[in-house]
């Protein structure tokens, strides 16, 4: 049976739709993640220095690490979108924090990511923020490549790194290139496929690594490397080819087989041959789930998802920013689209490409894409926008927080610009923000995965809306949203031990010291069902302070 044949405009769209690629990475803190980002624009040639995360002042700030915070501090706290041209693709690379107190902006990042890279420190091998990201690829079946990086320091074994990752994460590994040496006698990389020997030179601070691609036996007699680190390699590769395993992009595709490689993002050494290959083996963007089924990218259609709300990428002009993940069709400027959630038709006339916090505007753009929409309160996380019959995402759900406080404004003559910010960051989702059920108490309180994500809304408060602020912590350290809303939770009656609030869609949120009130509230109320994630809304507008 032969496949229809598709009309000029259609067949534009799957070519566009071929070339791209997206992924975002995940990683524990300091395993490498800013680095490696950096140096994959280096290669790809969206920027002529790479820049290192670093605290000094008069070091190169990093390209993906645009908030002042985070120049100042040397960590990501907040993902953002690159996007740039390689080798006749377009990427799509979504930079997530690793810190795990911006745990749930790169839960929602990976809403938006059709593959992920695994960024493992070859000394510390898994640490617990990537086991985390892990389980939330494989919730969501993403093609998982493991990038194995700092080959140049010291550290474990490449096949003990590659056995932990099968036995703890029970996710087999096809290493597609494999070390010769490692800590200061990292040497280069085999590649398994083609059998080519790829040695590394070092190169200025910055800029793209000198390569030189062998056979094994020109390696062997030019010298470049010394014989006892080739032939350790060489058998390693034996005993992995002894494996029996093949490189099935089915399985690759599936989540259930990682490619994985060897290098060090600080000195460029297995950048490019990562970077190569990872356009060869990765996931095309693919249909997405939506209420009416299905949706594939090459459908005439167009439509996409707000995965992240930003304010303030540009301090001087205010600004608010929607991340949109183009799904189907094609997106062009000043284009009208059907809003989902609140059913109302919106102009777009003003969409940008990101690239980190510099922006320009955008003529059109296609799935796997993500493009910025100016945000003057309308969207919100979740949010779908189409053209064409009605259609709506998946939702993003909230996470349960573990800290709370009340948020003061001492100054009440600043209310109004503590209102704005509150909102806006609120919109983000920077935070997640609770009320009172008592309306004559207006202090909103702040509920957050770690405590960074406090300081971050007090500084961002004080540095981008000029409010001063002051935090009570509230001594709870469990959430959970009652399943059946407002009329569950009255039908139960008085309870004890917690403290009942609003979240900003009006949902009961119920706040507990500790894990053995929950369990004591639970035995007494066998039929209230409690949730650690708030369910999907659509329809209704936030609570605003």
């Amino acid at each position: 049976m032969t496949s229809p044949t598709l009309t000029p405009e259609l067949q534009a769209l799957a070519e566009a739709v071929a070339r791209r690629r997206n992924f975002a990475i995940i990683s524990h803190p300091d395993a490498g993640k800013t680095t490696l980002t950096e140096k994959l624009l280096l290669y790809g040639g969206a920027i002529q220095q790479a820049g290192a995360v670093k605290a000094k002042g008069e070091q190169r700030k990093v390209t993906s690490d645009w908030m002042e915070l985070e120049k100042q501090r040397g960590i990501s706290i907040t993902s953002t979108v690159l996007q740039f041209d390689y080798a006749g693709s377009t990427i799509n690379l979504l930079d997530t924090p690793g810190h795990q107190d911006f745990s749930e902006d790169t839960y929602r990042t990976l809403a938006a990511a059709d593959n992920a890279v695994m960024l493992e420190d070859a000394a510390k091998g898994l640490e617990p923020q990537t086991r985390k990201l892990f389980e939330v690829c494989r919730m969501r079946q993403i093609p998982i490549f493991t990038f194995i990086n700092k080959m140049d320091r010291p550290g474990r074994e490449p096949l003990e790194l590659i056995d932990e990752i099968e036995q703890e994460l029970g996710l087999a590994c096809w290493p597609v290139n494999w070390p010769i040496g490692s800590g200061e006698r990292f040497r280069g990389v085999i590649d398994r496929r083609s059998h080519d020997v790829i040695l590394f030179g070092r190169a200025e601070r910055g800029k793209a690594s000198e390569e030189q691609v062998l056979t094994v036996a020109g390696a062997r007699e030019s010298g470049a490397v010394e014989p006892e680190l080739l032939d350790q390699a060489l058998e390693e590769l034996e005993l992995l080819e002894g494996a029996g395993a093949d490189l099935d992009l089915e399985l690759v595709h599936g989540g259930q087989l990682s490619p994985v490689f060897f290098g060090s993002a600080m000195t460029n050494f297995g950048v490019r041959p990562f970077l190569d290959a990872f356009l060869e083996l990765a996931q095309k963007p693919t249909p997405r789930a939506s209420s009416t089924g299905l949706i594939d990218p090459v459908a005439p259609g167009f439509s996409g998802f707000v995965f992240k709300l930003q304010a303030n990428m540009d301090p001087r002009h205010r600004d608010r920013v929607a991340f949109v993940r183009v799904c189907s069709g094609q997106f062009e400027k000043d284009m009208t689209v059907q809003h989902a959630r609140t059913g109302r038709a919106i102009r777009l006339s003003r969409p940008q490409k990101l690239f980190g916090q510099d922006r320009e505007v955008v003529e059109d753009a296609y799935p796997g894409d993500v493009i910025g929409l100016n945000n003057p309160g309308m969207f919100a996380i979740g949010d779908t926008i189409y053209t064409g019959s009605r259609l709506e995402y998946e939702g993003i759900p909230c996470f349960s927080p573990e800290i709370f406080a009340w948020l003061r404004n001492p100054n009440p003559s600043a209310f109004k610009s503590f209102r704005k910010g509150v909102n806006e960051l609120r919109e983000e989702g920077a935070v997640q923000i609770l009320y009172d059920t008592d309306e004559s108490k207006r202090d909103p309180i702040l509920a957050a995965v770690g405590q960074l994500q406090l300081e971050v809304v007090q500084y961002r408060l004080e540095n981008e809306y000029g409010v001063q602020t002051r935090l009570e912590p509230m001594g709870f350290s469990v959430a959970r949203w009652v399943v059946g809303g407002w009329p569950a939770l009255e039908a139960v009656g008085r309870i004890f031990n917690c403290k009942t609030v609003r979240d900003a869609w009006n949902r009961p949120v119920l706040l507990f010291k500790n894990d053995w009130n929950l369990n004591q509230l639970a035995e007494d109320h066998p039929e209230l069902e409690l949730s650690t994630v708030a369910p999907v809304v659509s329809g209704v507008e936030p609570i605003s302070l």
